[in-house]
């Protein structure tokens, strides 16, 4: 038997009481005050809102331990529960983030995790997504024995131990890839050329909206576009596109406006007027050219040659003269070789860190799940 079912059937065998989230901390909205973007300061205290940290100033309104849920805007997560954050020091909070600090007899850290497995799908309303005063100081809290929530804390504190941990390693990970990827994709010994020389490109088409099928099937193509990119609304399908803007999953995509000189690789289908398709036309391995084309140093400059205006455009022209080094081919299957490495330990969720984090975060989840799961006890006892 381990200790929190031990402790479960000495304290609390017949199940615990719920309570009203206004009786389990105290709600310090009353103290938030919003400050807007264009009078802020820059400063070194975090500036929170519905989801998070949006700023840093030169000031604070709160200092301890606080758990902060989103009121409106970004307030609910895609499994319906609320968006909550753990905020420890000097904060500013403004009025789109509700605030709540400890009582005695209830651990804020054991709300913190609680919070985050309460469906709150049919308490959000509005145009904007609102979770009002009310409907959040009425969610009800399972409140064990203060033993209890504290060995609960501890179990689901070391998951977050361990992913921290991790996360920490990716980000050093992150630095190491991005210095070997600029020492050895910008080596001055290279032979420069220009895209031109190299490369031909195919622009895009866009498809009407009626032409769009929200359905796969037969002769049809997934529609990469940058709301995809960005992970963003719905996916299309194109029936028999033409087979100049078409792509298979060694081809290089890079999008010339909208999000000027990001990379899509590895993705099959037909792509959208805002994406140029880049097709060698020399002998070069693909996966070099794409580790170029992915790196900071050509994103910056993609970004510096692009056209002006509210939303940067890439014309062929200026892409077409963008400088690349290329070293000899068996040079460029030995750095590709180095740099996919690199690139499955940072980015690839199936491999890797990227990986590792997402078990730590799916075992933290099933056993949060399990752990805060009370039967409720009967008024009558």
């Amino acid at each position: 038997m381990s200790e929190i079912e031990r402790l479960i059937k000495e304290k609390c065998p017949n199940g615990v009481e719920f309570k009203k989230l206004e009786d389990c901390c105290s709600i310090l909205d009353s103290k938030r005050k919003p400050v807007s973007k264009g009078v802020r300061e820059n400063g070194e205290y975090p500036y929170y809102g519905a989801n998070g940290i949006q700023d840093y100033i030169n000031d604070y309104i709160f200092d301890g331990e606080y758990v902060l849920v989103g009121e409106d805007g970004s307030v609910q997560t895609v499994n319906g529960t609320p968006v909550v954050n753990w905020a420890v020091g000097k904060i500013w909070v403004n009025n789109h983030a509700h605030i709540i600090e400890e009582v005695e007899g209830v651990s804020l850290r054991y709300l913190y995790h609680y919070l985050q497995i309460v469906d709150v799908k049919d308490l959000i309303h509005g145009n904007i997504p609102k979770l009002n005063q009310g409907d959040f100081r009425n969610i009800k809290i399972a409140i064990p024995p203060f033993e209890i929530q504290e060995e609960i804390v501890r179990i689901l504190d070391k998951f977050g131990e361990l992913e921290a941990e991790l996360e920490a390693e990716l980000e050093a990970r992150k630095s190491q890839y991005e210095f070997w990827r600029g020492k050895l994709l910008f080596n001055p010994n290279y032979p420069v050329y220009k895209m031109e020389d190299i490369c031909i490109i195919n622009q895009g088409l866009q498809i009407p909206i009626n032409q769009r099928k929200k359905e796969p099937g037969e002769n049809r193509y997934f529609y990469i576009t940058v709301q995809f990119l960005k992970n963003e609304g719905e996916n299309y399908y194109i029936e028999n596109p033409s087979e100049s803007v078409i792509c298979k999953k060694d081809d290089i995509l890079v999008t010339r406006t909208g999000s000027t000189g990001k990379i899509v690789y590895g993705v099959e289908g037909c792509f959208h007027n805002n994406f140029f398709k880049v097709t060698p036309t020399i002998e070069l391995n693909k996966r070099y050219l794409y580790h170029v084309l992915n790196s900071t140093q050509m994103f910056n400059e993609m970004l510096r040659v692009a056209s002006g205006g509210t939303v940067p455009d890439l014309p062929h022209k200026k892409f077409y003269k963008l400088e690349i080094g290329l070293p000899e081919i068996d040079e460029q299957n030995r750095i590709v070789n180095i740099l996919d490495k690199f690139d499955a330990l940072v980015n690839d969720i199936t491999v890797g860190l990227p990986a590792e984090i997402e078990l730590r975060r799916k075992q933290y989840e099933y056993y949060r799940n399990k752990l805060l799961s009370f039967e409720e006890l009967s008024v009558s006892e």
